[in-house]
C-alpha cells in the first residue's frame, strides 16, 4: 500500500481488513523478510549487550549506581531525539540504503566504546550516538515491511517481529550478562559491532533494492519542514492518530517492568521472583500476539483492538491488593496477554499512512512511545519510594484504562 485516499482518514482509525488466513509458513517463506528478521534479532540483541555492558564498565570505574543508571537511560533517550529528528530520512532516501548505512555508521562507534582508557563521557556519548542511529534504521525497516508481506501477511508479520523482539532483548541481556562475566564488557563491545556488520551484511544480500518512497522536490525540502509536517501528519488524521496513542498505552502497563526489584520483595520474592516478574508479562504478550493472529480472523481482530487496549491496563488495578507472588504472576501475564492487540493498532497505523511517508510517520510514533514509557517508568519509580510499588503499579493501571476510554470514545463520537 503506498497511498492513503483523502476519504479514507474519514473512517475509523481501527478499520476492517481483507479478510485472510495466512499461516507462519507463508510469511517465512518470504526470502526479504528472512533477511530483515535475522538483521532485527542481531541489532536488538547487540543493542542489549551494549547496554549490559556499559552499565558494568560505568559501575566498575565509578561505583555509582546513579551514573550506571545514567548509562542505561543514556541508551533509551536518544531513540526519542533520533525518531525525531532522523526518521524523515527513511522516506527521502531507498530505505534498504539506510539500514545498511545505519548498521555501518553504527561498527565504528561501538568499536570505539572498547577501547581500554576511553573517558567515561565518551562511553555515554558514543552509546547515545549508537542509539540515535539506530532509530532511522528501525524506522526504515518499519516502513519497508507492509511492502515486503502485502496487506494479507503483514499482520502476522507483526506478530513474528513483536516476539522475536522480545526474545532478542532476553537474549542480548542474558548473552551480554555472560559474555561480560567471562570476557569482560570490552569484548561484549566489540560483540556488539559485530552484530551490526552482520546486520548490514544480511540487509545488503537479502533485501531487494527500491527507489525512495518520496519525490525529488521533497528530498529538497528543510528538515524543520519535514518534522512539522510529520507531526501535522500523525496528529491530524484520526485514522493515524488513533492507533498511534493506542500504542503508546504501552506506557502504562509496562510499569512493573521498571519496578520489578521493589515489586518482587513486595511480594515476598528475591532475585528470582525479579525474572518471573520480567518474564509474566513478555510470555503473556508473545503467547497473546501469536494467538491473536492465528486464531483470529482480521475483521475480529481490529474490533478487539479497543477493548483489549483497556483491559491491558486495566488488569493492573487488581495489584493494588498487594496479591502474593503466584497471584502477581497471573495478572501480569493477563495483562501481556491483552498486549496483542498492539498488531491490529499497528496495522491500522499502516493502512492509514501514506506508503511515501510511512518512514516518519514510524519514527515519531516509536519515538513517542520511548518518550512515554521512559517518563512513566521514572515517575513510577519516585512515586513507589513513597507509596510502594503496587499502589503506584494499580494508579498506572487506572490511569491508562481512563486514558484507553477517551481514546476510544473520542474515536467512536467522530465516527457519529
Amino acid at each position: 500500500m503506498t497511498t492513503a485516499r483523502r476519504g479514507r482518514h474519514r473512517r475509523s482509525a481501527v478499520n476492517p481488513v481483507r479478510s485472510a488466513s495466512p499461516k507462519f509458513r507463508d510469511v517465512f517463506a518470504v526470502a526479504e523478510f528472512r533477511a530483515l528478521w535475522g538483521a532485527q534479532l542481531l541489532s536488538v540483541a547487540g543493542d542489549q549487550l551494549a547496554r549490559v555492558a556499559l552499565t558494568v564498565l560505568v559501575y566498575d570505574q565509578t561505583r555509582s549506581a546513579l551514573l550506571a543508571a545514567v548509562a542505561y537511560a543514556a541508551s533509551i533517550v536518544p531513540v526519542f531525539l533520533g525518531g525525531i529528528l532522523l526518521s524523515g530520512m527513511t522516506d527521502r532516501r531507498p530505505r534498504r540504503q539506510v539500514m545498511i548505512v545505519c548498521d555501518l555508521g553504527r561498527v565504528p562507534l561501538a568499536a570505539l566504546m572498547a577501547v581500554p582508557g576511553m573517558p567515561l563521557a565518551a562511553l555515554i556519548g558514543l552509546l547515545c550516538a549508537v542509539t540515535a542511529i539506530g532509530a532511522p534504521f528501525a524506522s526504515a525497516r518499519a516502513a519497508i515491511y507492509p511492502e515486503v508481506l502485502g496487506e494479507a501477511r503483514y499482520p502476522l508479520g507483526t506478530a513474528v517481529t513483536m516476539t522475536s523482539y522480545q526474545f532478542a532483548q532476553v537474549a542480548g541481556f542474558v548473552v551480554g550478562g555472560a559474555v561480560v562475566g567471562l570476557a569482560g564488557p570490552r569484548i561484549a563491545l566489540l560483540a556488539d559491532a559485530g552484530t551490526f556488520l552482520a546486520s548490514a551484511v544480511l540487509v545488503w544480500a537479502g533485501v531487494r533494492n527500491r527507489p525512495a518512497a518520496t519525490s525529488g522536490d521533497r528530498a529538497a525540502s528543510r528538515r524543520r519542514g519535514d518534522i512539522a509536517a510529520g507531526i501535522r501528519l500523525v496528529f491530524g488524521h484520526r485514522s493515524i492518530r488513533t492507533p498511534m496513542l493506542l500504542g503508546w498505552i504501552s506506557a502504562f502497563y509496562n510499569v512493573p517492568e521498571g519496578l520489578a526489584a521493589p515489586l518482587a520483595s513486595t511480594s515476598g520474592g528475591g532475585p528470582v521472583a525479579v525474572g518471573m516478574i520480567l518474564a509474566a508479562a513478555a510470555l503473556g504478550s508473545s503467547a497473546g500476539v501469536l494467538g491473536l493472529t492465528r486464531l483470529v480472523g482480521p475483521e475480529a481482530r481490529q474490533r478487539w483492538t479497543m477493548p483489549l487496549a483497556v483491559a491491558a491496563c486495566a488488569v493492573l488495578i487488581t495489584v493494588a491488593g498487594r496479591p502474593g507472588l503466584p497471584v502477581l504472576l497471573v495478572i501480569l501475564l493477563a495483562s501481556g496477554l491483552c498486549d496483542s492487540y498492539q498488531v491490529s493498532a499497528n496495522a491500522a497505523f499502516v493502512a492509514a499512512v501514506p506508503g511515501e511517508r510511512r518512514g516518519q510517520a514510524f519514527g515519531l510514533a516509536i519515538a513517542g512511545m520511548n518518550l512515554g514509557q521512559g517518563a512513566a517508568m521514572i515517575l513510577a519509580g519516585a512515586a513507589a519510594q513513597r507509596l510502594g510499588p503496587t499502589a503506584v503499579i494499580a494508579a498506572a493501571g487506572a490511569a491508562g484504562t481512563l486514558a484507553a476510554i477517551l481514546i476510544a470514545l473520542t474515536d467512536r463520537r467522530a465516527d457519529s
